[in-house]
């Protein structure tokens, strides 16, 4: 019997399957995609709002903006990215793509079909300051 903590080994006759669920690939690309420099948020304007409120509860998606499709070798999947002003987009989008693409490859052994970057917005610094409010033009 091995100790706790001791790693063991499973014989090599042990026949079974592995199945990894999408939100598990999606959680990981997320995770990845995050990591990039440049990537200031994952999800278009109402994922990042609803993420914002899980946020605050202490919730946070870590697959928000990220879709994919599992087969049973191969992956696709669809990243949505605001990037951080002045970073050159492409960059930021071919950074994404390459960690997301090494992550799914690397933690969970599939091949990809593609990964598409999808830039919803820019964010500028400063932007989420409160803004004064705006007069009614109507009444």
């Amino acid at each position: 019997m091995a100790q706790p903590g001791t790693p063991t080994t499973a014989p090599a006759t042990l026949q079974g399957k592995t199945t990894i669920v999408d939100p598990v690939v999606a959680k990981i690309a997320g995770i990845a995609a995050r990591e990039v420099p440049g990537v200031f948020a994952l999800g278009g304007g109402a994922a990042r709002i609803i993420g914002s409120v899980r946020d605050a509860i202490g919730n946070t998606d870590l697959s928000q903006g990220v879709k994919v499709e599992v087969g049973e070798t191969e992956v696709a999947a669809d990243v949505t990215i605001v990037v951080e002003y002045p970073q050159p987009l492409q960059v930021v989008a071919e950074g994404v793509r390459t960690a997301v693409a090494e992550a799914i490859t690397g933690l969970i052994g599939m091949q990809i079909a593609e990964i598409n970057v999808i830039v919803t917005d820019v964010h500028v610094p400063g932007e989420d300051t409160a803004a004064e409010p705006v007069e009614a033009r109507v009444q």
